[in-house]
């Protein structure tokens, strides 16, 4: 499971992030696209390495890109009120890796951070590059695309589930599934307006067929999500988290964050 889950972590630092970098309608993020490339190898590279003192040092290297991307989503200029729930999904995106970045050092280095399992950390490096990272951009870039009252929404309830699921790593299982639940909504929103896109927006078949392919992915990858998060809080039957990566993390970081950003550059996007 643990080499899966490195694996689906190399795509989300080597392709999912500068991906989404280069969907930014913003010169001033020229610096950090150029800079995460070298990050992001030491990231990569501290994840097939003994914890240690080396693997610690490369995680360190991949943390410090993220904080540069930290501070250019810092030093972003305010936008108006209009453009405020793709702000607030863009600089959940932005801020992610930085989420993905700490934990990964705690964990390179054996340091139970907050006091969780080593497991739980490498866990949560994946999400906050996958449900951190590709999901709030692509919901941001929904407000561009597809501008209106359901994308605005989508753009507000994806940050908001995902920092709900957050607190709920400190707290109980209930509080999980209920960001779980906002996540889950504002995902399904995302993959209907992309949908509609691939439908009707689309400039040829194949961005169609990669923005299509994206928004089912991500309806039926939410699906485990919930169930996983209901059985959790309740005791229910539920999927193992071996499982859950090989279907659910699997889906979501080729399925939807690959070919949904492979999709919307091809589509001409920015947000």
């Amino acid at each position: 499971m643990w080499v899966l889950v490195n694996l689906l972590v190399v795509v989300g630092m080597l392709l999912v992030v500068p991906a989404g970098l280069r969907l930014l309608d913003d010169p001033a993020a020229a610096f950090a696209r150029r800079l995460w490339p070298f990050g992001a190898a030491a990231g990569a590279l501290s994840l097939w390495l003994p914890r240690g003192e080396v693997a610690t040092a490369l995680a360190t290297g991949y943390a410090i890109t993220a904080a540069v991307l930290c501070a250019y989503a810092l030093g972003r200029p305010a936008r108006p009120r209009r453009e405020w729930a793709a702000e607030a999904a863009v600089l959940t995106a932005l801020i992610g890796p930085a989420v993905a970045a700490g934990a990964l050092v705690a964990e390179r280095s054996g340091y139970h951070l907050f006091g969780f399992e080593l497991d739980v950390l490498s866990l949560t490096v994946a999400h906050f590059h996958f449900a951190g990272f590709a999901a709030a951009l692509i919901a941001g870039l929904q407000t561009r695309v597809r501008p209106g009252p359901a994308a605005d929404a989508a753009a507000l309830t994806v940050p908001a589930g995902t920092l709900i699921v957050f607190v709920g790593y400190f707290t109980t299982e209930w509080v999980e599934l209920a960001g779980a639940l906002v996540l889950t909504v504002g995902m399904w929103t995302v993959g209907a307006l992309t949908w509609l896109h691939a439908r009707t927006g689309a400039p040829d078949r194949a961005t169609a067929a990669l923005l299509g392919g994206s928004a089912l992915v991500l309806a039926a990858s939410m699906v485990l999500a919930l169930s996983w998060a209901l059985g959790e809080a309740t005791g229910l039957p539920h999927p193992s988290l071996a499982w859950m990566a090989a279907t659910h993390g699997v889906a979501n970081a080729l399925g939807f964050a690959v070919c949904g950003m492979v999709g919307w550059r091809r589509a001409g996007a920015m947000v």
